[in-house]
């Protein structure tokens, strides 16, 4: 059965505005405006053409963020190749035969977790507030979600959010079947909101989106393909191997004021896909 995932809409092709970059504020971000993600939802894709740093957010899709780790403790994602690369969209990769057909043996599928529930004691961080929305960071995720205010209307006192697909988001692949995920994910090339609320978004790219880029591009992707040597989660690699990772955490002092700049440059055209964390990687 193939687990695809369908183009069904023209990519945003704006250029990212790096926070931190040449045109970055004067201020330089200080010690307590990193912080260290979990390396226990940390993934570490070591491929051919580079090493790629994935974050995963539990909060957004538990079941998800569960059955890659799982997958990656036991080394069944090491030598599956990107069989299905489009250019402008995203990478596609993580099934056992590496056509798109094939799913792991003795694991049920999964079922979607397009959305999450939040409450105002969310780690969320708003960056913008259009038209009734909120959008902003759950630590490295963009994430749209319902106004905060609209929680006064609802039995559980929350709101419904979901990540969107802006460039590095990671997704999860299926078919027709909206519980059909099962192993193959994708990683975003380039932003497309299309896909929001149809495709679990449950992670993103924090390191490596060039190496995304630079996947080679087919559908299916001739022979030979790139391919993920070894995919392992951080807290699994010996400490003294380990990488060591920072990012700018979004509810930081540096990151409220380099926001309200980037927001003031950009104006109308602002969107949250603009927007790259800073990450520091030791080796």
């Amino acid at each position: 059965m193939r687990r695809l995932i369908a183009m069904t809409a023209v990519a945003a092709l704006a250029a990212p505005f790096l926070l931190g970059g040449a045109a970055a504020a004067a201020s330089r971000p200080k010690a307590a405006d990193w912080r260290t993600p979990d390396p226990a939802n940390v993934l570490v894709i070591d491929t051919n053409k580079g090493r790629v740093i994935v974050e995963l957010v539990p909060e957004v899709a538990p079941g998800h963020v569960t059955r890659l780790t799982e997958l990656a403790h036991k080394g069944t994602y090491d030598g599956r190749t990107f069989f299905r690369v489009i250019d402008r969209f995203m990478a596609q990769t993580g099934d056992p035969l590496n056509t798109g057909e094939g799913s792991v043996e003795g694991i049920p599928n999964l079922k979607a977790e397009f959305t999450y529930r939040r409450d105002a004691a969310s780690g969320f961080v708003p960056v913008a507030a259009p038209q009734g929305t909120q959008v902003g960071f759950l630590l490295s995720l963009p994430v749209i979600s319902q106004d905060i205010s609209y929680t006064t209307m609802t039995g559980d006192k929350k709101v419904a959010a979901w990540g969107t697909y802006c460039p590095g988001v990671v997704g999860m692949a299926r078919d027709e079947n909206v519980d059909s995920a099962n192993s193959q994910f994708f990683m975003m090339r380039y932003a497309y909101p299309s896909l929001d609320k149809r495709y679990t978004a449950f992670g993103r790219v924090i390191s490596g989106l060039d190496v995304i880029r630079a996947i080679k591009a087919g559908e299916p992707v001739e022979a030979p393909q790139d391919v993920m040597r070894s995919v392992r989660v951080l807290a699994d690699i010996p400490e003294a191997e380990r990488p060591k990772v920072k990012i700018i955490d979004p509810k930081s002092p540096w990151f409220a004021a380099e926001m309200k700049r980037v927001r003031k440059l950009k104006g109308a055209d602002f969107s949250v896909c603009d927007v790259e964390l800073p990450v520091q990687i030791t080796p």
